[in-house]
């Protein structure tokens, strides 16, 4: 059942958009609370910390010397040779060779994961699905069995290094994407197997679409007052535009607090860099920060649009969606209507979106400048083909 299409600004076909994703009553597969414990969680995209320093890989470097120091817990030997990581924005990561071997040491610095509890309780995750055959690298045992060392204030960890690249989903044949949503699958499942209980929340409360036009509206002034005004800023401006329009003309499609998918463990950053390919194989999935219970068929769908867009119009690949879709619905992770409920939750996520301007004008930090323009794209285009996409995840 189509609904009656809300009008769409100029240069837009308009979007069609099922009312029956708004509308799930989804039968959750794990433990409940009682109704009095449970509690309405805030599902909008996350805002940037305005008043915390941009970090990450702006972070000052390790210096050779605290590496040795930290390689030392682990009796690898003297440290021969080391080489930054060059991909990842928010930790710092090196290649080091020592005495024992080859080796990835881990430095957290990003405050939102820079935390001993947390890091102990990824590790161990991590631990568990290697032990249950899935390609999860797991970190080292150091002295006294520790896995985290702390030195200068700063955590780190020592990881085997995997060899392998980096993969596009774009570049991988139809088996691969196949072979990529039942993995994705399966570590949902393993995930609930290796972490505690998840109770389910009353549901998830989404971004407030006045707020988010004010705060497009500020970018936007922001944009035209830059100098020098740069091809950014005149992208930035052009689809600040387009996003105020969307934004008047889409508000009533707002998801329900009572719409999500079922929550679950998730990996929680799930795309091309955090995967590593061997052959036509997956041979580890890194990077396990920002693990977490999230809706799970939302990290799903999340993924595909990260996996299998292009990487200049941002503009999804359907037909691979499609297999990787299947394939997730096959390994038992989730039913077509969470499917539904998923897509029409994070088109409205990045509908509301603004990370990545934020992180320019606010900030000043300038890293993530290079995804904007795919970005945008992809989400100007999904409100234009959003029934394609729909019957690409759910089919």
């Amino acid at each position: 059942m189509t609904p009656q299409s809300p009008l769409a600004p100029a240069g837009f076909a308009p979007a069609r958009l099922p009312v029956r994703t708004a509308a799930l009553t989804l039968r959750p597969p794990l433990p409940l609370l009682p109704p009095a414990a449970r509690r309405t969680l805030a599902g909008a995209p996350a805002r940037p910390d305005l008043q915390a320093p941009p970090i990450g890989t702006l972070s000052p470097p390790v210096p050779r010397s605290a590496l040795a120091a930290v390689l030392k817990t682990y009796r690898l030997g003297r440290l021969l040779a080391a080489a930054p990581v060059a991909e990842g924005l928010l930790n710092r990561g090196y290649r080091v060779t020592t005495e024992a071997g080859t080796y990835f040491l881990k430095c957290y610095v990003d405050a939102a994961t820079a935390d001993r509890t947390a890091i102990t309780a990824q590790h161990r995750a991590t631990a568990g699905l290697q032990a249950r055959g899935l390609p999860v690298p797991a970190p080292l045992p150091g002295t006294g069995g520790l896995t985290v060392t702390e030195l200068g204030g700063r955590f780190f960890a020592v990881f085997p290094w995997v060899e392998g690249r980096h993969r596009h989903g774009t570049e991988l044949g139809l088996s691969q994407c196949d072979a990529l949503g039942a993995l994705l699958g399966h570590l949902h499942g393993a995930l609930d197997e290796v972490c505690a209980p998840v109770a389910q929340p009353a549901g998830y409360r989404t971004a407030d679409p006045r707020d988010s036009a004010r705060l497009a509206a500020d970018l936007r002034r922001r944009a035209r007052a830059s100098r020098p005004y740069s091809r950014f800023d005149a992208l930035a401006e052009q689809r600040l535009t387009e996003r105020l329009d969307l934004l008047g003309s889409l508000a009533h499609r707002r998801p329900g607090p009572q719409a999500a998918p079922a929550t679950g463990w998730t990996h929680g950053d799930f795309h091309g860099l955090n995967l590593l390919h061997r052959g036509d194989r997956v041979g580890a999935v890194l990077d396990w920060d920002k693990l977490g219970p999230q809706p799970r068929a939302e990290e799903a769908v999340r993924a595909a649009t990260l996996l299998f867009n292009d990487r200049r119009s941002g503009v999804l690949d359907l037909v691979r969606v499609r297999h990787y879709s299947q394939a997730y619905r096959a390994a038992g992770a989730g039913r077509p209507e969470e499917l539904a409920a998923a897509v029409h939750r994070v088109w409205w996520e990045r509908l509301n979106d603004f990370w990545i301007l934020q992180w320019h004008y606010q900030r000043g930090d300038h890293r993530a400048d290079p995804l904007f323009a795919a970005s945008a794209g992809q989400l100007a285009w999904w409100c234009q083909e959003y029934e394609q996409i729909l019957d690409a995840f759910t089919n």
